[in-house]
């Protein structure tokens, strides 16, 4: 594969005068510049986080931004301890579900790194004491040490097959609702991995403030997680993490679900390469020509159910933006560096008629019509640009 340099050039300015003339923002129920997602989205969501940690990184003027966007959400936390899935720039605040989706805890310590504010660190680990102690509190009917999927929208995986049939948003009396319901709530691999991920930036953020005991204790509680999750959500014969209904019956349908699980760490060296072997390299089931699909391809059920925004069919930037967190920590920087080539290609093809959009055909390349200049999108390109040399 040969890239146009000036090409790749062009396509960064571009991004660049859509990320600072309108993506990034101010609202008016806040103090400070926001990176909204998209003019599809109003706001911004706990899952896209990231987009502000990495706008930090790679702008050193943008690195208000990063503090900013984490302290919207620690703005609107609840006296209970629960944060906000999303904030939208008419004033809405969003607590029906979680969407975190990667551990804002771990991008909260990464930008307590990138900025060096102590009294941010501060905010920062009480706001995720109290997560934890709410998530603790709310999200563990079933005691068993894990986390609980309670609607299709705490995963951010819109319209995948995995979540057929929950409702999009939890209603407010959280968990009494599936007294009669045969399967619910799911105990979900990529949740417990943000869960795990979290307390480990928690033990992390201790240690940074000198609380020793405290940051032992939270990596104990995270080793918790990982042995429960290696314990109920792990099947051996398939080498795969799967959902696990409230009966104790895996949900044996393989998704994108698995990259959270990377994404934290949760793994060794070993079990991730095996894994990793199995579904992900190229020409497997996650391994397609536009790296990486939603749902294994090997599966029946791997349909476009939707024209856009389908996390049953399509390889979403999101994921491919995400690999930052896993790929190279793995040992994976060829594929790694593979997989940003591949996906600013399909940016430049894709560049008139759906920019910077949210997903492609993972076969094909051909663009879904969701959400033009997104920011995900945007900053990936910009990432992998300078990554690989283009500009």
């Amino acid at each position: 594969m040969s890239l146009d340099k000036q090409k790749v050039k062009e396509m960064v300015r571009r991004a660049e005068d859509t990320l600072f003339h309108t993506n990034i923002r101010e609202f008016s129920n806040h103090k400070g510049r926001l990176i909204q997602i998209s003019d599809c989205y109003i706001g911004v969501w706990m899952e896209h986080a990231y987009d502000a940690l990495l706008i930090g990184k790679l702008y050193d003027d943008c690195k208000d931004i990063s503090l900013s966007q984490a302290r919207i959400f620690f703005e609107n936390q609840r006296e209970d301890g629960q944060m906000p899935a999303y904030v939208w720039n008419n004033g809405q605040v969003g607590y029906r579900h979680i969407q975190e989706c990667v551990p804002f805890g771990r991008i909260c310590y990464e930008t307590y790194l990138l900025t060096k504010d102590e009294d941010f660190l501060n905010e920062a680990y009480t706001a995720f004491c109290g997560w934890d102690k709410w998530l603790c509190a709310n999200r563990m009917t079933r005691k068993t040490g894990l986390i609980e999927l309670f609607c299709e929208w705490d995963t951010g995986h819109d319209n995948s097959i995995r979540l057929e049939g929950i409702d999009h948003a939890t209603p407010d009396m959280f968990g009494k609702e599936f007294s009669n319901q045969p399967f619910m709530p799911l105990i979900a691999p990529d949740m417990n991995a943000v869960f795990y991920g979290d307390r480990m930036a928690l033990c992390d953020m201790a240690r940074a403030l000198g609380k020793n005991e405290e940051a032992d204790a939270w990596k104990k509680k995270a080793q918790d997680v990982k042995n429960k999750m290696l314990e109920l959500l792990y099947n051996k014969e398939d080498n795969f993490f799967y959902d696990v209904d409230k009966n104790g019956n895996a949900r044996k349908i393989k998704t994108i679900q698995m990259a959270n699980v990377f994404q934290a760490h949760v793994l060794g060296q070993d079990m991730f390469d095996s894994i990793y072997d199995m579904y992900f390299k190229e020409g497997k089931d996650f391994g397609t020509p536009v790296p990486f699909a939603a749902t294994a391809v090997s599966d029946p059920r791997w349909v476009m159910n939707k024209p856009g925004n389908t996390w049953n069919f399509f390889s979403q930037a999101l994921v491919a933006l995400r690999t930052d967190f896993w790929m190279e920590h793995y040992g994976k920087t060829a594929d790694y560096e593979k997989l940003l080539e591949v996906w600013l290609e399909k940016y430049n093809e894709s560049s008139e008629t759906v920019p910077f959009g949210q997903e492609f055909h993972p076969i094909t390349g051909a663009p879904s019509d969701c959400s033009p200049y997104y920011s995900s999108g945007m900053l990936l390109y910009i990432r992998a640009a300078r990554r690989l040399g283009l500009v």
